[in-house]
């Protein structure tokens, strides 16, 4: 079963500063049929304008990972991290018992991300904090396994959560394939370019929930970068 999201179809809000999407029901934005998928509970595409963001906030019982497309968000907490983390590196803050943040474009452009929530498998823990560098070319023709919870996801940053968010480039008219295992969700968004997954057509950052595919086959119909989520 493959659901595609269209763009023009998502919730959303232009706050001036704020350009919002939002695959799933998140603030003002509410549709029951909407409302996660598996342990994915939110994925907002945002851009944010120059010298603008999000100013200090509480999270609690969360996993949040921030995917950097293009520009770079700058990160500063009630832990004391403060990071930049500039396009295609990903940062995470598992939230645990609670944590306050702040996130601010202080480039000279506009920058674009997916922000993406998942249920963790508990409550409670120290928060933390941590980014990594995931240079594209590492990933050409291949899922790169971004941040994770699973046994064997050593080398991703670690979220408390049964879950993995992927990341991959494939080239135009090539292909990347990723074994879904049983009773699992996926849910991908190419942050750019055409594709097809398992034969049914995306556009750019269109979302699709997928479920029961034993083998998610992607082909890029023109240069793209892919992000998944694959959880319980």
């Amino acid at each position: 079963m493959i659901d595609v999201r269209p763009f023009a179809s998502l919730g959303g809000a232009d706050h001036g500063w704020l350009k919002a999407k939002h695959h799933f029901s998140f603030a003002s934005y509410y549709d029951p049929a909407r409302m996660g998928w598996g342990a994915l509970r939110v994925w907002n595409d945002d851009e944010i304008a120059s010298r603008s963001g999000f100013p200090p906030h509480p999270h609690d019982n969360m996993e949040i990972i921030t995917y950097v497309r293009d520009g770079a968000i700058t990160h500063e907490d009630s832990m004391g991290n403060r990071g930049r983390t500039e396009a295609g590196d990903v940062q995470v803050m598992s939230a645990g018992t609670g944590v306050r943040h702040s996130e601010f474009n202080l480039e000279g452009d506009t920058t674009r991300i997916f922000q993406i929530w998942i249920m963790p498998d508990g409550r409670g823990g120290d928060p933390y904090w941590n980014a990594r560098s995931f240079p594209k070319d590492s990933r050409n023709g291949e899922f790169a396994v971004l941040a994770s919870g699973r046994k064997g996801d050593e080398d991703a940053l670690p979220i408390r959560a049964d879950a993995r968010v992927l990341g991959a480039t494939v080239k135009a008219g090539e292909s990347v394939t990723y074994a879904l295992e049983p009773g699992r969700h996926a849910y991908l968004a190419p942050a750019k370019g055409r594709i097809e997954v398992n034969g049914v057509a995306l556009d750019a950052r269109d979302g699709a929930a997928i479920r029961d595919e034993a083998e998610i086959v992607i082909t890029a119909r023109e240069d793209a970068e892919i992000v998944m989520v694959d959880s319980r």
